[in-house]
């Protein structure tokens, strides 16, 4: 799909650094358009109140506020969840930063460390409805909300419907890792990848992403 094809999903930049935030926004393939920036707590609740874009990319630490950061943009939002997500994007990988966004309310985390065609998709995806991470960042949310009441493995029934491959994709998947990562994992091609995880979710019968992580984390499959 070239970019010209792609449907557009606008999106408001917080971050503290004007620099990161000019390197961004060139980065960011066409399909992604940035229509605000904001770079204090208190400026971003206002930006985003004003604009309610489809999605805020956000710096976990942030001046301003009551010292709350990131987590705190989020929670004024609250009540914008149903239709504006948050997909942090920060340097820290530390395990509370990533909780804190995510317990916040934030639809994903991702580290600097990611290049533009990757965050352009991880834009995208979260404004389609899924979660998103930066695998290695995946086991701290699993850790914190994977094994929570209700979510007690039923048995190795639902698991043995899956072939090989279909679980080899669901792990990954269920780790954030996106189509394209997937694919080159385990050297097999994007549209295959897509079929496995359109098979895994309807013998699962679940309807996301989203959902494929909470499942495979209950079952401490990760």
């Amino acid at each position: 799909m070239s970019e010209d094809d792609l449907v557009a999903v606008d999106v408001v930049l917080v971050d503290d650094h004007h620099m990161f935030r000019t390197g961004v926004k060139a980065s960011l393939d066409g399909g992604v358009h940035v229509v605000g920036e904001a770079d204090t707590v208190d400026t971003a609740i206002a930006l985003v109140r004003e604009v309610l874009p489809p999605v805020v990319l956000l710096d976990v630490h942030l001046p301003g506020g009551d010292g709350g950061g990131g987590a705190e943009v989020i929670r004024a939002c609250s009540d914008l969840l149903g239709t504006t997500r948050f997909l942090a994007l920060s340097v820290s990988d530390a395990s509370e930063d990533v909780v804190a966004v995510i317990r916040a309310g934030a639809r994903g985390y991702v580290t600097k460390a990611i290049d533009g065609p990757g965050l352009s998709d991880a834009v995208r995806r979260v404004a389609g409805g899924d979660a998103v991470f930066s695998p290695r960042l995946a086991g701290f949310v699993l850790d914190a909300f994977g094994a929570a009441a209700g979510d007690v493995a039923t048995g190795d029934d639902e698991l043995d419907r899956l072939s090989a491959r279909e679980r080899e994709v669901m792990r990954l998947i269920a780790r954030g890792f996106s189509y394209r990562e997937v694919a080159s994992e385990l050297f097999i091609s994007i549209k295959t990848v897509e079929t496995h995880v359109s098979a895994v979710l309807r013998k699962l019968q679940l309807s996301s992403r989203h959902e494929l992580t909470r499942w495979a984390a209950a079952r401490r499959l990760l």
